[in-house]
């Protein structure tokens, strides 16, 4: 019923910018929160940095400051732009979103299949 595709993930150097994207579809009619989580070889996912439907944010702290998470209401499309990358962020990354459907009766979490950023030294 819902589907999110992320993209944007790739290969960087230390100190360089991505940007990444989620774009959710399907028989959507409201989505709450959205976020991004990663997790790296060998740790469990966590989260990098959420964002509420009027706009309201909150970061990792090992992100703040470098990471900006973002949201295009009318696309149901979640950004998030990372500049000055470390290798410390090296990770697959996860788009959710908080999601009713046309044919639900609560909010359901949807999660993307995820996008590699390998950010070498």
């Amino acid at each position: 019923q819902v589907q999110l595709v992320e993209s944007g993930g790739g290969l960087v150097q230390a100190g360089g910018s991505l940007r990444l994207s989620c774009a959710a579809s399907g028989t959507i009619f409201s989505i709450s929160a959205m976020a991004w989580y990663r997790q790296a070889p060998g740790k469990q996912r966590e989260l990098v940095a959420r964002i509420s439907s009027i706009g309201s944010t909150n970061y990792a702290d090992s992100v703040k400051g470098r990471f900006t998470i973002s949201r295009d209401n009318a696309k149901n499309t979640v950004y998030l732009q990372m500049n000055s990358l470390k290798p410390e962020d090296t990770a697959v990354y996860y788009c959710n979103a908080d999601v009713r459907t046309y044919y639900s009766g609560s909010p359901k979490l949807y999660w993307g299949q995820g996008t590699q950023v390998t950010v070498s030294s």
